[in-house]
């Protein structure tokens, strides 16, 4: 099969790839969102090649990661301490002992009011009821996932 060269136009991005393109008569000059170079393509195309593609999606969804790890890791943390002092499925813990562990009474998973208006603060499956005075009875969710 003979291929005409003249109906198609090559280009080379700044990352050094080199692009074919079929020329179409029609076709807009666009400007490439990662390397900025100018291209021909497609009406919707934003990028000049997979490469651009791909670095420009990498770049920006990196953006947030550091704050999502942060908050993980404060979750996981206070799940561990949970489990540590509730091995039976209930237990009775002072506030300040959990405290002493780096539990964060801040960062929760959900909330669960009963009808008689007890609150359940979990974190993940295991969780905490507030007690008068220093005190907290420990639970664990056994429905967590359904």
């Amino acid at each position: 099969m003979f291929l005409n060269l003249k109906w198609f136009k090559f280009s080379l991005c700044s990352k050094k790839i080199l692009i074919l393109t079929y020329a179409k008569a029609n076709e807009m000059k666009k400007q490439c969102l990662e390397c900025h170079d100018d291209f021909a393509g497609r009406v919707d195309a934003k990028f000049c090649c997979d490469s651009c593609r791909s670095s420009y999606h990498n770049r920006t969804n990196i953006e947030g990661r550091e704050e999502i790890k942060k908050v993980n890791a404060i979750l996981k943390k206070n799940r561990k301490v949970l489990a540590g002092f509730n091995k039976s499925g209930t237990a009775r813990v002072r506030r300040s002992f959990l405290l002493t562990e780096g539990f964060n009474f801040n960062y929760l998973t959900n909330v669960y009011v009963t009808a008689a208006g007890k609150t359940y603060k979990y974190c993940y499956d295991h969780g905490y009821l507030e007690s008068e005075g220093e005190y907290l009875t420990l639970v664990i969710k056994k429905d967590y996932v359904r």
